[in-house]
């Protein structure tokens, strides 16, 4: 649970883990908060010794948090979850019957649940689930992932084996922002076994004006978005495939981002953002000329590059009615 200046809000956070028992481990990481973050992780590692972990570090950003979690996890599967954000009791209790019965987990890598976009004020929460395009009956392969255009594992979506997250070395980049994407993409060459359990379990929270997906604090940090993508680029062509379909994902999961990047840079309407939404498919095209070739002619490529005025408008309305539908930023 990585945690900066987060002593507003989040005790509900870790009251919510707390349900399930000492069968779930807590480890909250205090990136170097000023405010009372760490004394009152300490206060909940000394109510919890056999279940909550207070780890302090100089601010490192939300990565460095996820790195040090990582390290000091003794757990047989990690999840993060953000200090604003909080998981369902009951949709926890039934996600912890699976993962201690030893035939369900039995070589699992990854385990997929729903998650809630819950966005203050709004009536309607939007649910991201995978019912009825991912198997639920059954443990399945990168075979069976055929995912629609713009549908892909967010961070809160997934749970991941610890074990084999650290024999993947993962390490994620200090003081980035958006590098959520990397936790999700650079361990998936290690995935090779995957379940989904139906549940909405992550509530993902979004409605703070100083919020990192706040769509006005998107287009200000656009640089730390374009490290991100083009780091996804970089580890997509330095991959060694050896599965089809785990590379058919993991090129859908790219042109996502990529087409954010690009519809972000629209938005923000300034010769300078359109020049760097240039670069970044030049990026691309230099880097890793195939997936190039491949993302440019698919929807995405072809959907965020419509040439003049007219064709960028174009591109952002169908952004905005997305954004209507899904509830997103």
């Amino acid at each position: 649970m990585p945690c900066y200046n987060s002593a507003a809000y989040m005790n509900r956070c870790i009251d919510a883990l707390l349900v399930s028992g000492p069968a779930v481990e807590v480890v909250i990481v205090d990136d170097g908060s000023s405010d009372g973050t760490g004394a009152i992780a300490d206060q909940y590692a000394a109510a919890y010794p056999d279940q909550v972990q207070a780890v302090h570090q100089v601010n490192g950003g939300h990565g460095q948090a996820i790195n040090a979690g990582l390290a000091a996890a003794t757990g047989r599967f990690f999840k993060v979850v953000d200090s604003d954000d909080w998981l369902a009791p009951d949709a926890l209790h039934a996600l912890m019957a699976k993962l201690t019965d030893s035939a369900y987990t039995a070589g699992l890598d990854m385990l997929i649940c729903n998650f809630i976009y819950d966005k203050v004020n709004a009536t309607h929460k939007k649910t991201m689930q995978f019912r009825h395009l991912l198997p639920t009956d059954r443990a399945f392969t990168w075979t069976s992932v055929h995912l629609p255009a713009g549908k892909y594992f967010l961070m809160h979506a997934v749970i991941y084996r610890t074990a084999m997250l650290k024999a993947a070395h993962l390490r994620l980049p200090a003081h980035t922002f958006y590098e959520d994407n990397l936790y999700v993409f650079y361990p998936l060459p290690h995935v090779k076994r995957m379940r989904y359990l139906d549940l909405d379990l992550y509530h993902y929270y979004i409605g703070r004006a100083d919020q990192s997906v706040n769509e006005d604090v998107l287009i200000g940090r656009i640089d730390q978005q374009l490290r991100v993508n083009r780091a996804m680029i970089d580890f997509y062509q330095q991959t060694d495939f050896t599965d089809p379909a785990l590379a058919r994902y993991m090129r859908s999961y790219l042109s996502i981002i990529t087409g954010i990047s690009s519809i972000l840079l629209l938005r923000a309407k300034t010769p300078a953002a359109l020049a760097q939404k240039q670069a970044l498919w030049h990026y691309m095209q230099a880097t890793a000329p195939e997936l190039h070739t491949q993302l440019r002619h698919g929807v995405v490529g072809w959907g965020v590059n419509l040439p003049g005025r007219v064709g960028r408008a174009t591109s952002v309305g169908v952004y905005q009615a997305l954004q209507h539908v899904y509830q997103f930023n």
